[in-house]
């Protein structure tokens, strides 16, 4: 993970419009009409309705789907009581992770006051904007009154997050690794180091998932809270224990599991060689555990161990549990995040972590084969699977105890809504990014004599995503990043055509020729297309002098794609490879083929491209919904070219049984289901919203993407190569230097996967 200095994180924070968030319309305001149904006459009406029926609210405003992030700023972070502005940065975070994770959208509210009671006041007072309430970085004993009342006084779901988050998760993964352990959670003897919110409220849970409270021990920062203690406050002395015993390392004897939530460095190896054996240690303190990872490994081969770091297996992470708890609890319109709600949540997580790992969540950790087991007790936070896991459990959970006023009825269809919000983008590269820091590779830039391919080069460098290797002349490429006031020191040139790398030409030109002897090429003529950048850029990843490669393109330029054929080669059991946007839209993910190799697919051609999509759908965790676009609709058209279609889906179908796939149709038949099941009742989509899209031939495809972001339809990803053997990807000089760099993070991902399991690996 790259480190983050100072001047990176304010420069985050102010560049462009400062902050983190934005609100945004969400209906038509272009005519003097839009804009007297957004506001005076036509807002009396639901004005009105809400007023007879204050439920209608949830239909007619966005209270069902907006969540208040609400501090004092007495307990920032690390921070302490920083005041409540001082603490605004975090809370637009909380906020941003809100809406990235589970779609909802959220003000962060910074209230400067202290005084619980007049605290509870104001939060109360502005409690019918919103459908939730997630309380923030108040500091204890306060924060536990506040949230109490809170509760009782306000009639939707209002949650302290330090409390209850950390316990859902780390229940999660108690539940997980007991199971992994063999012991049952009603025997264990359970040790607290710490006495705050978070602690009590993991206590509490763990007692409600099973725990005993006889077996109970927990410490503050004098030692065991015990009954011949004074002056304990009502949190504390509801944990007070009648053993004998003063000290942690007296607790830690034959103890089953601990829980950290205090400080660095308070656990002992001795400590933890006390416990009893296959003991679990939650180590929570942030950013440094009560107990360092390494130190406590070794010292217990049989140990099951937790964090809150993700730079370690099994990180207790709040963001697994807040947005899809209050996204569960806002779409059944529950008045109380309960109990119940909170052990479903629980249960749910816990579940989930038992399931098959996509393939897109073991790219994202730099992993191959991510499984349940000692190092696996919880999922990882990117997985999408989170949302349609816990927030359909939260939502039960609240019918089932009485507290849902919009009971969920058809869950099908909720499952499908959830699918739809799922973020995509910002939280599939985020995770890409971290990936790719961890173990960058070379990244061979063929057109670093370009404005944006350099800069995105220097920027991916910075970033730590990968270790850029130049193509050019030193002396070209230093006067074009000193006019650009690019810092190039540290990256590596290679110039081609120098005298310097003759003897790699040499060896380059051999390893091609040895290549394709039978295709006619001679020494010579390999050797002299060895002064091309792109062979020599794509010989050098063949040969392993690199590990993938960006091959910059020109409008109308196929050469790079014709060369990769040449000296990569395609996959086997294809004959063509093929390139594949993912556009995020707020109507849900798309993907669309091909979109930069292919001009004119005959039928051979769409078929690869097809099963090609539909392996890369699947590889980043959806499941394919696919539709053969075409200008007529289920064989209308007799012509040759919506033939080819049409006999492309038909193969389709044949090849894969059980794959929703349909075509060819028209592009406004494949995105209305509603259109297209009422006219077609035939079609193998019925019902199904399509999120795959095969377009004919390269124009169709290249405009459709290339015009829905021109419009702002949303946020893309790509090209992403799909069918060649080693990651060489393709993309404009043009092309934004952040897509420049975002395509740079798949290429080092690509670059991990094919180093793990070979060539083999289907993407």
């Amino acid at each position: 993970m790259s480190k983050v200095t100072k001047e990176m994180a304010l420069e985050y924070h102010r560049e462009g419009k400062p902050g983190k968030i934005e609100v945004v319309p969400t209906v038509p305001y272009s005519s003097q009409q839009d804009l007297a149904l957004a506001y005076s006459p036509g807002v009396a009406f639901p004005c009105l309705e809400i007023q007879q029926r204050p439920q209608d609210a949830y239909e007619y405003t966005n209270k069902g789907n907006l969540v208040a992030v609400i501090s004092n700023g007495t307990a920032v972070l690390g921070l302490g009581d920083i005041g409540a502005l001082a603490g605004k940065p975090v809370m637009e975070g909380k906020a941003l992770l809100f809406k990235i994770f589970a779609g909802l959208d959220c003000f962060d509210i910074e209230v400067n006051e202290k005084d619980p009671d007049k605290f509870i006041q104001v939060v109360k007072a502005i409690s019918p904007t919103f459908g939730g309430i997630n309380l923030e970085d108040i500091k204890a004993p306060e924060c536990f009154e506040i949230e109490r009342r809170l509760k009782e006084e306000c009639d939707i779901p209002v949650m302290h997050d330090d409390q209850h988050g950390t316990a859902i998760i780390s229940g999660a993964g108690l539940l997980n690794a007991l199971e992994i352990q063999g012991k049952n959670i009603a025997d264990v003897k359970l040790v607290v180091n710490g006495a705050g919110a978070a602690a009590v409220s993991c206590t509490k849970l763990y007692i409600a998932l099973g725990v005993r409270p006889e077996n109970v021990v927990m410490c503050d920062s004098k030692g065991v809270i015990n009954k011949k203690r004074t002056n304990l406050n009502a949190q504390k002395l509801e944990f007070a224990t009648d053993r004998d015993i003063e000290t942690l390392a007296e607790a830690m004897v034959g103890a089953d599991v601990f829980l950290g939530l205090s400080v660095k460095d308070v656990v002992t190896p001795e400590m933890v060689k006390s416990m009893a054996p296959k003991p679990i240690v939650f180590a929570l303190a942030n950013p440094d555990p009560e107990i360092a990872y390494d130190v406590a490994i070794e010292s217990r081969p049989d140990l099951i161990f937790a964090t809150g770091r993700s730079d370690y297996p099994n990180q207790i992470n709040n963001v697994l549990g807040f947005p899809y708890i209050f996204r569960g609890a806002l779409d059944s319109g529950a008045t109380v995040i309960n109990e119940e709600m909170k052990l479903a949540a629980v249960k749910a997580i816990a579940e989930l972590t038992k399931e098959p790992v996509p393939s897109v969540v073991n790219a994202a950790y730099g992993m191959s084969n991510l499984h349940f087991g000692r190092d696996y007790i919880l999922p990882k936070p990117l997985d999408p699977r989170l949302l349609t896991a816990v927030a359909p459990a939260v939502a039960r959970g609240a019918m089932e105890s009485g507290v849902a006023t919009r009971p969920i009825t058809d869950w099908e269809a909720y499952n499908h809504q959830l699918r739809r919000r799922m973020g995509y983008d910002n939280q599939l590269m985020r995770g890409f990014t971290e990936t790719a820091q961890r173990n960058p590779k070379r990244v061979v830039f063929a057109e670093a004599n370009t404005d944006n391919m350099l800069r995105a080069a220097v920027s991916a460098y910075q970033e730590g995503i990968c270790i850029p290797v130049l193509l050019g002349n030193e002396e070209m490429i230093e006067k074009r990043a000193a006019r650009l006031a690019l810092n190039i020191e540290g990256i590596e040139i290679v110039n081609l055509r120098h005298d310097r790398e003759a003897d790699r030409r040499d060896r380059y030109a051999t390893k091609l020729t040895e290549k394709h002897q039978r295709d006619g090429m001679t020494f010579r003529q390999a050797l002299e297309l060895m002064f091309d950048r792109n062979y020599f850029g794509m010989m050098m990843v063949e040969c392993g002098d690199a590990d993938a490669m960006l091959a910059g393109t020109y409008s109308g330029n196929l050469t790079p794609a014709e060369i990769a054929k040449e000296v990569i080669g395609i996959r086997p059991t294809y004959n063509h490879f093929a390139t594949m946007h993912i556009l995020q839209t707020q109507r849900g993910v798309y993907f669309i083929a091909d979109t930069t190799i292919n001009s004119h697919p005959d039928e051979d051609a769409l078929f690869d491209i097809a099963r090609l999509a539909r392996n890369s759908v699947e590889y980043f965790a959806h499941d394919p919904v696919m539709a053969l676009i075409s200008y007529s609709n289920f064989g209308a058209s007799k012509l040759h070219g919506s033939r080819i279609v049409h006999n492309v889906a038909e193969r389709m179908q044949e090849a894969y049984p059980d794959l929703p796939i349909d075509g060819e149709m028209q592009i406004d038949f494949a995105l209305n289901n509603k259109v297209r099941d009422t006219n077609y009742p035939f079609n193998r989509l019925k019902g199904k919203d399509v999120n795959t899209l095969i377009f004919p031939n390269l124009s169709s495809a290249n405009t459709a993407w290339k015009m829905l972001l021109s419009m702002g339809v949303g946020e893309v990803i790509g090209p992403i190569q799909m069918g060649l053997n080693k990651p060489i990807h393709f993309i404009s000089v043009d092309a934004a230097v952040r897509d420049i760099v975002n395509l740079t993070t798949i290429a080092v991902i690509d670059a991990a996967v094919v180093e793990k399991v070979g060539n083999d690996h289907d993407k």
